[in-house]
């Protein structure tokens, strides 16, 4: 079974996506805010990341360099979830190793799968 952790601040986004991944037979771990997503990755090293770019204690991009600078993470796939779609955004957070990415207010709980199980599966290849 692919663990994903969801690392979100916004309650009422995060438990849908969970209860959304549960559904489709994933093992979901939820964080939320950054210190707690670094804490749980490391403990967890999940298949796949979802996270947020604005939090509290840690945001999203304090998280990737973390990651980042973590031979053992630093693999693991990273979909964000943003307020916005600024290029400026995205182009570092490519660089900081952000596969893809789903912007909070065009949220569709189905495409949230769709990306999850196309990054899951290109690790498989």
């Amino acid at each position: 079974m692919k663990k994903i952790l969801i690392i979100e601040d916004e309650e009422i986004l995060l438990e849908l996506i969970q209860k959304k991944l549960v559904q489709e037979g994933y093992q979901v771990n939820i964080a939320r805010d950054g210190l707690e997503g670094l804490e749980k990755l490391r403990e967890e090293k999940p298949d796949l990341i979802l996270l947020d770019i604005v939090m509290p204690r840690m945001g999203g991009f304090e998280v990737m360099e973390e990651i980042k600078k973590d031979d053992n993470l630093k693999g693991i796939p990273i979909i964000i979830i943003s307020n916005s779609g600024q290029p400026v955004e995205l182009s570092r957070a490519k660089e900081l190793g952000v596969v893809d990415w789903l912007i909070k207010t065009d949220f569709d709980p189905t495409e949230v799968i769709i990306k999850v199980k196309k990054q899951l599966d290109l690790l498989h290849e």
